[in-house]
């Protein structure tokens, strides 16, 4: 699994469980929902997002290192 698709999947899994935990124990959970949105729109102009560092420092290849 390169980093990419692993920062896609773990914004997935953060938006559905915030959802999830917004709907049904605090509307506050929403917040962090608006949070991962929020991080994947500056990451998109950026190319930076902190997991993205500690997906590499996990030891995940960028996409373009890896052979699929």
């Amino acid at each position: 699994m390169t980093v990419e698709r692993s920062v896609r999947m773990l914004a997935g899994v953060m938006v559905l469980a915030s959802t999830a935990l917004g709907y049904w124990v605090s509307p506050y959970w929403f917040l962090l929902t608006g949070f991962v949105g929020l991080n994947l729109l500056q990451s998109s102009f950026t190319n930076w997002c902190p997991a993205m560092m500690i997906f590499r420092a996990l030891g995940l290849k960028d996409a373009s290192c890896s052979t699929n």
